[in-house]
């Protein structure tokens, strides 16, 4: 049997760049989506279940005998006020405490760590949010990464070779799919535990 891992925001851009690499490397994964039209046809073997992370019972679903999970709940292109990121990671940690699952990797957004007066003023609610989540994970005494991405690059390959910056300010750009490898790095290792990580990749354009 495999390790089993459930991955919540699986159908956002770097959700799509996560869950192929997970099904690579043998995880048996679980998704909770809203839409499994979503998910790409040759995402096969994944348990889908229908629903909303804050919808607490659908969380218990997707949550209940797994070995670890990856958070990356996000709001596609909406910015307005919002509280579904951290009402989400409630619902999560509580289902986690409930069946007895340790280790969760959630992602955020370096903006955590910048003065609030230099966040982009279109970005300011979203990133109160993750502010709130990670409040949420802090509190959870759950073996939590709290993952803190600068800009998440659509168009840059994987590499595997990133710079890794623990409880401190990193580079700038990291791939999308780079983050996932990191996320997967993630449920093998106790290196992060309860830490927050910057990840930083050095792209060369063709």
């Amino acid at each position: 049997m495999g390790v089993k891992v459930a991955i919540f925001g699986s159908t956002g851009m770097t959700g799509l760049a996560t869950l192929p690499q997970a099904i690579a490397a043998g995880y048996e994964v679980t998704v909770l989506v809203r839409d499994p039209a979503r998910l790409p046809a040759e995402c096969k073997g994944v348990k889908v279940i229908v629903g909303d992370v804050l919808n607490k019972e659908d969380v218990q679903k997707a949550v209940k005998g797994q070995d670890g999970v990856i958070v990356i709940l996000g709001t596609r292109n909406e910015l307005s006020p919002t509280t579904m990121m951290s009402e989400g990671t409630q619902n999560i940690v509580e289902a986690m405490k409930a069946h007895h699952v340790r280790k969760v990797v959630a992602c955020m957004s370096t903006f955590l760590l910048w003065d609030e007066a230099k966040i982009p003023p279109r970005l300011l609610d979203l990133t109160k949010d993750h502010q709130r989540m990670y409040e949420v994970l802090k509190k959870s005494e759950l073996d939590y990464v709290a993952v803190f991405p600068p800009h998440i690059a659509d168009e840059h390959p994987l590499t595997g070779n990133y710079a890794v910056a623990v409880n401190e300010r990193g580079g700038r750009v990291i791939s999308k799919h780079d983050l996932g490898h990191f996320f997967l790095k993630c449920l093998t290792t106790s290196e992060y535990d309860g830490k927050f990580v910057c990840l930083s990749g050095n792209y060369t354009h063709p």
